[in-house]
């Protein structure tokens, strides 16, 4: 069996996460993107149908378990299509910003794409994709992540593309409001 690819978009630059300045500090927010984006690489790790994890950010991580491709500053959409296209089949995009995801979240969402030919996690609102996978990415697919996302993800692949909604993957941190939810799920911040 085909192992899958997963690619962790990040943005590492300070302002990350500057929606929630209004309730941490520049540094907190830094800390809490890293503690973040750990776990989301600690709980793919623990997927076994997951071959590689590729961080595609500005710059690598020393000491991130992970392997890294140069985001070039086109866009999400464009860094995506472009790094997509150089992988065959079974591919993941799952986002950094997930604390409550688990392994078990990740491979439902692996197994659904296997037996529908894709998947999609929404986020708890229903408007963003938090994960999308592809056993074999559609010709002439173009990535629709940012406002609205989920809706636009589901035009473009119609009727073979299973929902899983889960927690671990409906809740990313992004606002004040999403980080009072992911708290009241048992989610800790690092001090």
């Amino acid at each position: 069996m085909t192992g899958w690819t997963a690619i962790l978009p990040l943005k590492l630059s300070a302002d990350r996460k500057s929606r929630l300045a209004p309730v941490l500090s520049g540094k907190e927010r830094q800390r809490l993107g890293d503690q973040m984006a750990c776990h989301v690489i600690t709980e793919l790790r623990a997927v076994v149908a997951i071959d590689d994890i590729i961080m595609l950010s500005p710059r690598p991580i020393a000491d991130w378990p992970v392997r890294h491709a140069l985001d070039q500053g086109r866009g999400l959409n464009a860094e995506l299509d472009a790094l997509a296209a150089t992988i065959p089949s079974h591919i993941l995009i799952i986002h950094g910003d997930l604390p409550l995801v688990t392994a078990y979240d990740i491979a439902a969402l692996l197994d659904a794409a296997d037996s529908s030919g894709s998947a999609i996690a929404p986020d708890r609102h229903g408007q963003g994709t938090n994960a999308l996978a592809f056993r074999t990415r559609p010709n002439g697919l173009c990535f629709a992540f940012g406002a609205d996302s989920f809706a636009r993800h589901q035009l473009r692949l119609g009727n073979v593309l299973a929902i899983i909604e889960r927690t671990g993957l409906a809740c990313d941190i992004d606002t004040p409001d999403d980080l009072a939810y992911a708290q009241t799920q048992n989610f800790k911040l690092l001090e």
